[in-house]
């Protein structure tokens, strides 16, 4: 198995990877998740190489570097610092990494995929310049471990959803627009309803909303009260698995 990000992996047959010893092998898509940016690989071969300890979250100003490998220079590392590290965190594309973690480094072609160390030896995480619009981060080894195990058993990484569009107002959420056939309009939510609570739940915003939906597992009924037309009524929303975006 190799991990790699995802967004490098331009086509579905015909992939190849470099070995250390500078053999080229076969390999084949095993699954991916665009949303966390990872990719897994099989490969009919050993790569060899030591076992990496996996390090604790880095603490910003900890040195760091990367490794990668390019047609034109073969392999290339570059060392920087963790520029800043916070907690869970939702990418551009929809995925939540368990950990933010920028890098201070410059990610040069072929990098992208590659391995992100301390000056340890230990495994931070995985190099990505395709979560962040201002500069590259480190998909976290906690991130790769459990969407890893999603991946080989799914090929992707199943997500629940509501299909419902929301925004905020003063008294909840109101809902701007519901997906024909998702799990919303099976349960009679409309257009215009005012979302108060979702599993006991008061909600104001739409990070309160994904939190409890991606905390729950598809098939789950969960209990939402909302607002229509001055009353209230309380509704059962049964997850449904998101549809896959390439």
């Amino acid at each position: 198995m190799i991990v790699t990000a995802e967004h490098t992996i331009r086509r579905e047959d015909e992939i190849t990877v470099t070995l250390p010893d500078g053999n080229t092998v076969a390999a084949t898509l095993a699954g991916s998740d665009p949303r966390t940016d990872i990719a897994v690989l099989k490969v009919d071969a050993d790569p060899a190489g030591a076992t990496i300890a996996t390090a604790a979250p880095p603490q910003p100003g900890e040195l760091a570097f990367t490794l990668g490998r390019s047609k034109d220079s073969g392999v290339n590392a570059t060392m920087g610092i963790i520029s800043a590290v916070s907690g869970s965190w939702r990418t551009w594309r929809g995925g939540r990494l368990d950990h933010y973690v920028r890098l201070d480094l410059t990610v040069y072609p072929g990098s992208s995929g590659g391995l992100v160390m301390n000056v340890a030896g230990e495994a931070i995480g995985i190099a990505s310049t395709a979560l962040s619009r201002i500069a590259g981060l480190a998909i976290p080894a906690v991130t790769i471990d459990r969407v890893l195990d999603e991946i080989l058993t799914h090929g992707h990484l199943p997500r629940p959803y509501l299909g419902v569009g929301l925004q905020a107002v003063e008294s909840g959420l109101i809902v701007m627009s519901v997906g024909e056939t998702t799990p919303g309009a099976k349960a009679g939510i409309l257009v215009g309803d005012i979302l108060v609570s979702l599993d006991g739940v008061k909600v104001s915003d739409t990070d309160d909303v994904q939190g409890i939906v991606e905390a729950g597992q598809i098939g789950q009924a969960l209990k939402a009260v909302i607002s229509r037309g001055g009353e209230t009524r309380s509704l059962s929303i049964t997850l449904g698995e998101r549809p896959r975006r390439n």
